[in-house]
């Protein structure tokens, strides 16, 4: 998609409305979202309804415009690769608690 943020990257670690509503409006404008989502699970509207075609619609409202990765930020393999992608992305968006990106309270 072309816009007036055609060529920005953005990195997208947010979940619920905020983040997700944030992210997708600069989708909207060209950027290139990469949101990160649990394994299995995903983001945590995924299994929420009301559901479209099996899909919840919220998810779908709010992630429009969107490239989903799974990483489990608890390991040191996924930490990394989401380091990877915040050093080659222009901007990083997450909505966590202070402390909470990992249980044990180590940051990515």
């Amino acid at each position: 998609m072309s816009g007036p943020l055609s060529g920005i990257r953005v990195l997208d670690l947010s979940r619920v409305l905020a983040g997700p509503f944030c992210t997708m409006i600069l989708g909207d404008l060209g950027a290139d979202v990469i949101k990160v989502e649990r394994p299995e699970t995903g983001d945590d509207t995924r299994n929420g309804p009301p559901f479209a075609a099996g899909e919840s619609a919220y998810y779908l409202c709010v992630n429009r415009n969107k490239r989903s990765v799974a990483l489990d930020l608890k390991t040191e393999a996924g930490a990394g690769i989401a380091r990877d992608l915040a050093a080659k992305s222009d901007v990083f968006i997450e909505n966590f608690r202070v402390g909470g990106r990992r249980e044990d309270g180590a940051g990515v």
